[in-house]
């Protein structure tokens, strides 16, 4: 017998950790210099990514019949403020930046591997969870490689 709060508090956290990902990748965008217009680009993509994550997820959450999560996992706001400090003090050149979202990113796949870990999720939204997981880890990948030719 699966638990419906279990399915949802699983849901949820990775509702937030796309919360995150929008958060950071925000925050990233703002801290870019003007030349630096191909990671505007990519980072507004990751965030339109996250936005379409969390809507999948949060009607997932809907169909549960439980609230839907809002905020920051407590990680995300660690990793924020952490980006926050660094930015400040290394004049956020474009290798911080990536640097700090492929960190993100990490943070994202770990929350997807552990939510893949429970026993609590039908097979639809296993799916769904390893359908979004393989878009982060693609993303992840871009970033280090963008990160790695600097």
């Amino acid at each position: 017998m699966m638990n419906v709060e279990r399915q949802a508090e699983v849901l949820n956290d990775l509702v937030k950790i796309n919360n995150d990902r929008v958060e950071g990748y925000r925050k990233a965008i703002e801290e870019l210099k003007p030349e630096d217009f191909d990671l505007r680009t990519l980072f507004q993509e990751r965030i339109e990514q996250s936005l379409a994550f969390h809507s999948e997820l949060a009607r997932e959450v809907a169909i549960l019949g439980e609230e839907i999560a809002e905020g920051t996992m407590a990680s995300g706001k660690i990793y924020r403020t952490w980006m926050d400090v660094k930015a400040f003090f290394s004049g956020a050149d474009r290798k911080t930046i990536l640097d700090n979202c492929e960190n993100g990113e990490d943070a994202a796949l770990a929350a997807y591997r552990s939510a893949l870990e429970s026993d609590d999720l039908t097979p639809a939204q296993r799916d769904i969870l390893i359908s979004h997981f393989d878009g982060i880890e693609v993303s992840h990948d871009e970033i280090r490689a963008l990160r790695d030719i600097l």
